[in-house]
């Protein structure tokens, strides 16, 4: 696993700070906020690239994009794989990154250089920067990986497909090894006032690190964030020939449409059941044996409300049981990168039998009847995780981690 995120650059530091219900919200440095309506955001804010890239890197790597490669590079370090081009195995190793936006802030600046200074002026390495299937394609130029390399862009919910379609992969026997995951930097101007005009944004201003409270009543919209993250799956055989640690197991990839209306959840949360209780039928479980659920859980009024509802479809009597956390309260929203991100917040809980929190519930409302995990990390065993990740134009994907 590998991971960069608001509240820490690696998995294990990122770990530590769910665990101890930390915030990574502040407000934004990353541009001139002051205008806008939301003025905090969930920002990587100790990440120093040229600690990672050399400058020519630089010039043709977006932000998005960096952090996708720097995920990917702790995964595979940890995984303890390599693969050079005249290594048949390379063949059989591919890449799927999940994305929202990609290179949001290089097409902003690429479109004020055109419009102030002339075509003429226009970076040749701006559509390379640009395009969110860029991050795979270099993740595979620079690991060699020579299989199967794609990416997935279904907003929010775009890096769980990523992670759900690459296990597919290998499922089917096109891939041995594949690495998923994704990433998002969307803290630009323009995302920040197009959310913000969409009343989708908290406007909690001067309490940045209480503004992302996923299921309180007074919740009042999602806090941005940053980052991504990356898994290596590869099959059993595969992992058990090479004496491989073996994290987690991926069971169940569950995915359904809401078909409803462009940004807002379908009422009643039908579609989102639908996509978990495919997920616990493709895991091969019943709802009584899941562990966790780390929820979707932005901080809107209409994601959590609904999201609880899909919950008590899916789930059933086994509803008021499961513990459910949003580690966005922490994180904010990574948007195309979140899946990944939670994906890996589910598979340390397996691993080390602690539920991450869901902090700043303070106020139950009356919608959200479920137990989140208020404000402190709690012990548990857990053996099946459920992960939930919804995206605009209405993908709902659920995924199963189960203990290996």
């Amino acid at each position: 696993m590998g991971a960069i995120t608001p509240i820490g650059i690696g998995v294990g530091p990122f770990w530590d700070s769910l665990v101890a219900g930390r915030s990574g919200a502040g407000p934004v440095t990353l541009f001139d906020a002051s205008q806008h309506r939301t003025r905090i955001a969930a920002e990587v804010s100790d990440y120093d690239p040229t600690e990672y890239f050399d400058t020519r890197e630089l010039r043709r790597l977006d932000r998005y994009t960096q952090f996708f490669l720097v995920a990917v590079r702790e995964a595979l370090s940890q995984a303890g794989l390599s693969f050079e081009e005249d290594d048949p195995a390379a063949a059989r190793a591919g890449v799927i990154a999940g994305a929202g936006f990609g290179g949001m802030q290089s097409f902003i600046d690429e479109i004020d250089t055109l419009r102030q200074r002339g075509p003429d002026r226009v970076s040749p390495t701006g559509i390379p920067k640009i395009i969110p299937n860029i991050a795979a394609g270099i993740a595979s130029i620079e690991h060699h990986l020579l299989g199967p390399v794609t990416c997935v862009v279904t907003a929010c919910s775009a890096s769980a497909n990523a992670i759900g379609d690459a296990a597919e992969l290998i499922r089917r026997g096109a891939a041995d090894v594949m690495v998923a995951g994704g990433a998002e930097a969307g803290i630009t101007d323009y995302a920040m006032a197009g959310f913000a005009q969409a009343r989708a944004m908290t406007t909690r201003n001067d309490e940045p690190e209480r503004a992302s409270r996923p299921f309180d009543k007074d919740r009042d919209g999602f806090l941005m964030g940053e980052g991504g993250g990356a898994l290596v799956l590869e099959s059993l055989e595969h992992a058990q020939a090479r004496g491989a640690e073996i994290l987690a197991e991926v069971t169940g990839y569950g995915m359904s449409a809401d078909a409803y209306h462009i940004t807002l959840p379908r009422p009643g949360g039908q579609g989102a059941a639908r996509a978990m209780t495919l997920a616990l039928q493709d895991a091969r479980i019943s709802p009584d044996e899941v562990s966790y659920i780390n929820a979707h859980g932005t901080s809107t009024p209409a994601n959590d409300a609904t999201e609880t509802a899909a919950i008590h479809i899916a789930f059933g009597e086994a509803a008021a049981a499961v513990p459910v956390s949003s580690t966005k309260s922490m994180t904010g929203h990574v948007l195309g990168g979140a899946g990944a991100v939670e994906a890996i917040a589910c598979i340390q809980a397996i691993r080390h039998g602690v539920l991450p929190p869901t902090i700043n519930y303070e106020t139950p409302d009356p919608e959200c009847d479920l137990d989140y995990v208020p404000n402190e990390a709690r012990e548990a065993e857990v053996v099946h995780a459920v992960s939930n990740s919804f995206g605009f134009g209405g993908h709902n994907v659920s995924l199963v981690f189960s203990r290996a």
